[in-house]
């Protein structure tokens, strides 16, 4: 499942999910347009995982909240907690493996 949010209000309703994949991106940043379709790819193929899209310059609170100074980032939780966080781009592969899959 993909969700596009909104407010940081939203992210700490959704985050609580079992498995979540949060993608930190901006519209105008090259390599989180490459990105951008891998993540929504997993979103499709793994609906095990919920897929949160943050656009740090409409939610900044929400990136600040998770310490992101560069995009894109990618933030895994397990039930809430923070497994995982890295910068910059991945190829698909490599986005799997951050995911436990």
């Amino acid at each position: 499942m993909l969700k596009h949010i909104k407010t940081v209000e939203e992210l700490h309703e959704e985050r609580n999910a079992p498995r979540v994949l949060i993608d930190f991106y901006a519209t105008w940043c090259g390599p989180c347009r490459m990105l951008s379709p891998l993540v929504e790819q997993l979103a499709q193929e793994h609906s095990e995982i919920t897929v949160l899209k943050i656009d740090t310059d409409e939610v900044p609170a929400a990136a600040a909240e998770y310490g992101v100074y560069s995009i894109p980032t990618l933030v895994y939780l397990e039930n809430g907690v923070k497994v995982e966080q890295t910068a910059g781009y991945r190829p698909y592969d490599s986005l799997k493996k951050f995911c436990r899959l």
